[in-house]
């Protein structure tokens, strides 16, 4: 009888701590997005060099967009997988090869409620836009979101003073974009990120990363809801190149005003400044010296977990580099899109 009574007491208490152990590990967290679209640019050539949606006159693919995130205890991971042309922008997967490219693979551990350390390979934390269309009011990209960063390898640490102060300091591999650093350079690269929110609906991120070989970019991303209806967002940011070249890069400042009319209808104007630096050095834009203004205008119309983009788009550069239907090369180019993005 004492014998059983052990044996029940043993066996409740086993039970009783893989319970609690159980309570403290939430359930697999899935999410992603698909999304597709139509372009048609008016010069009938593929003119904007911006991320993604290049297809001229088509209905075509961005992208199938598979997030993973688990947590137990003060542990946590996320991974991320996207199929599809839109996921491997920016990537190392040659144009045209049907495969999948990693946009997070990283591991969190919380040491205590204000300091948290990650490591592994994320999505940039520098810049407005992102390469999620479910995450962006406008379906095209920015000149700035295209030249910068969208990935960064490393380790970081963040502290959170308050609510409404934190701090990210990391030390990420010395170029851009890459699973891995190259053995000359190594983990070369260091970001930080300061974060206030000095009023309810208001936060702002002021973002550095510096190194040898990915070169310096100072960024600013803010966004404040002034209201229930009007939110107004901007982007600013400096990138000079590395490697000692010298008066290579670029500049540029974004503004996204956007107006919600009801929570699925909403209007919003993407209004950009970009310009190349003295020796040039940008990945997609306007040549060395030269400069470009771009406006978009875009809706979003919401149904349950599916978004509508109808868009248009213009335009103009400081000198002729956009293609007329002749060939011929102009100062502006105009395009209209309408894309389907549903988010889970």
């Amino acid at each position: 009888m004492k014998l059983k009574s052990i044996l029940t007491i043993t066996l409740l208490s086993v039970v009783s701590a893989t319970y609690a152990q159980e309570a403290t590990e939430a359930p697999l967290q899935i999410s992603g997005s698909v999304d597709t679209y139509y372009k048609y640019d008016f010069s009938k050539v593929s003119n904007i060099p911006t991320s993604f949606a290049p297809d001229q006159n088509s209905v075509s693919i961005g992208m199938i967009d598979l997030a993973l995130k688990k947590t137990t205890g003060k542990a946590s991971f996320v991974g991320e997988l996207s199929f599809g042309p839109r996921g491997q922008g920016g990537s190392l997967v040659p144009e045209g090869t049907e495969s999948f490219h990693i946009q997070n693979l990283y591991v969190n551990y919380a040491f205590t409620d204000k300091f948290t350390m990650t490591a592994g390979f994320m999505g940039t934390f520098i810049g407005y836009e992102v390469i999620s269309p479910a995450a962006n009011f406008n379906y095209s990209t920015s000149y700035l979101f295209t030249n910068g960063p969208f990935q960064n390898a490393g380790i970081k640490a963040t502290y959170a003073f308050s609510p409404k102060v934190s701090l990210m300091v990391g030390a990420f591999n010395d170029a851009w974009n890459n699973y891995a650093a190259s053995p000359k350079f190594g983990v070369s690269t260091l970001g930080a990120q300061l974060m206030v929110a000095p009023v309810e609906g208001w936060t702002a991120y002021i973002n550095l990363a510096t190194g040898y070989v990915s070169g310096t970019e100072i960024d600013l991303t803010t966004a404040y809801q002034v209201t229930d209806k009007f939110k107004l967002g901007l982007n600013a940011a400096d990138w000079s190149a590395g490697q000692g070249l010298k008066d290579t890069g670029f500049t540029g400042a974004a503004l996204y005003p956007q107006y919600a009319f009801s929570p699925a209808v909403a209007l919003g104007l993407r209004g950009e400044y970009f310009k190349a630096k003295k020796n040039g050095g940008v990945a997609a834009g306007p040549d060395a010296g030269e400069s470009v203004v771009g406006v978009t205008l875009s809706g979003n119309l919401k149904a349950g977990g599916l978004t509508f983009i109808p868009e248009v788009r213009l335009d103009n550069g400081s000198t002729a580099k956009f293609l007329k239907e002749s060939g011929a090369l102009t100062k502006s180019a105009t395009q209209v899109s309408l894309a389907a993005v549903y988010a889970f």
